[in-house]
């Protein structure tokens, strides 16, 4: 099993930044990839960034590209996601997940095994 834990959601302005970070424990050596996802009551988990656990490889959806970036430190099993030029639209609840398998890519949620509670992340005008 591999239990995820995210922290660093809060109010921000819009234009601001903020960074999240997704602790990660247990069977850590499963791991092939993780992804940060969001979540707006009534609609639908949207994917916004994606990971290799070993590499370089890295995914992003398009609402986010060019604003947020996704990293990891593997030393300390923990996932990041550095999200600058906030906007209202980014308001959402993110949570990180991992996935055991190997993919071409990995924005799709059924690719993922495990998931995080989530953190909320609120952008005001």
């Amino acid at each position: 099993q591999v239990q995820l834990i995210e922290s660093g959601g809060r109010l921000v302005q819009a234009g601001g930044s903020l960074r999240l970070s997704c602790v990660i424990s247990g069977r850590t050596f499963s791991i092939v990839a993780m992804a940060w996802f969001r979540q707006v009551p009534g609609k639908e988990r949207e994917f916004v960034a994606a990971t290799r656990w070993i590499g370089d490889s890295t995914y992003y959806g398009d609402s986010v590209k060019g604003r947020f970036t996704i990293s990891r430190d593997n030393a300390r099993n923990t996932l990041y996601l550095q999200m600058n030029s906030l906007r209202p639209e980014d308001t959402a609840r993110y949570s990180c997940a991992a996935s055991r398998a190997d993919y071409s890519s990995y924005s799709a949620q059924w690719k993922y095994d495990y998931w995080g509670q989530g953190t909320q992340v609120t952008v005001s005008a």
